[in-house]
């Protein structure tokens, strides 16, 4: 038999056991980020954190919330641009809780939520546009997604900060074709400057015929300096015609 020392002794440990057992589940410490909603037999009672956070036991239930932001990648979703291209594009969402109750009473889990949300708007929305929209207004549509995502998180009590398309998956031959596209199109604009040149040309040499035709000396002039440019090429003796409005001073001379 037990000595009633030992008796004792058992109980004792027993009750710290139990007692140390009480107070490591009675104390939660919440980092400065975190939040802790409370429920106590059942009911939200107020939101408790940061820091040493005292619950009772059995009767009180505490789940943490993170309140940094979260970055959550949209796997990549199949859509078909409004003029009937098959694209495949991914996105990534930026979003945090910014009421804790809400968060967890109004939704089962809200970033498996936000999550499906996310994957739906950005089929709908990118499917309303065109395939040059999608690739040439991408900031646009991420303005667009935002709001759109947001307005249907924040009964939730999630935030959704931005939304950034990252791929735009195109097929084999629409890549082709764009190749092709651009080819003509650079074909189109080298053809237009060509064209542009050749009229600022023209125009210029019709402007110095204006101005050589209303003074004659100026045609003199720049018929001796073609012969001057031409003698300076080669040794050799040139036949030229004289134009007998070169003359034309001397005769009236007399």
């Amino acid at each position: 038999m037990g000595t009633p020392f030992n008796e004792i002794s058992l109980s004792l440990v027993f009750v710290i056991v139990i007692a140390l057992y009480i107070l490591g589940s009675a104390v939660r410490i919440l980092k400065e980020y975190e939040r802790g909603v409370v429920f106590r037999l059942g009911r939200i009672i107020p939101i408790k954190g940061p820091g040493l956070v005292l619950i009772f036991p059995v009767i009180d239930k505490l789940v943490r919330v993170s309140l940094r932001t979260v970055t959550m990648d949209v796997p990549p979703q199949d859509i078909i641009t409004k003029d009937n291209i098959t694209v495949k594009v991914n996105a990534v969402i930026y979003f945090r809780p910014v009421d804790p109750i809400r968060a967890i009473t109004e939704v089962e889990d809200f970033y498996y939520a936000t999550s499906q949300i996310s994957q739906t708007s950005l089929r709908s929305i990118l499917g309303q546009s065109q395939l040059d929209d999608l690739l040439a207004k991408r900031d646009q549509l991420n303005v667009e997604l935002q709001r759109v995502i947001d307005q249907q998180t924040e009964p939730w009590g999630v935030k959704v900060s931005a939304v950034e398309v990252k791929n735009v998956d195109l097929p084999q031959e629409m890549l082709r074709a764009i190749a092709r596209q651009a080819e003509a199109e650079r074909e189109r604009r080298a053809k237009i400057i060509h064209a542009e040149g050749e009229f600022q040309a023209s125009q210029k040499l019709a402007d110095a015929a204006k101005i050589i035709s209303s003074e004659p000396a100026t045609l003199q002039l720049r018929y001796l300096q073609t012969l001057t440019e031409i003698a300076t090429e080669k040794n050799s003796t040139i036949i030229f015609p004289l134009p007998i409005e070169m003359l034309k001073p001397f005769f009236d001379k007399h």
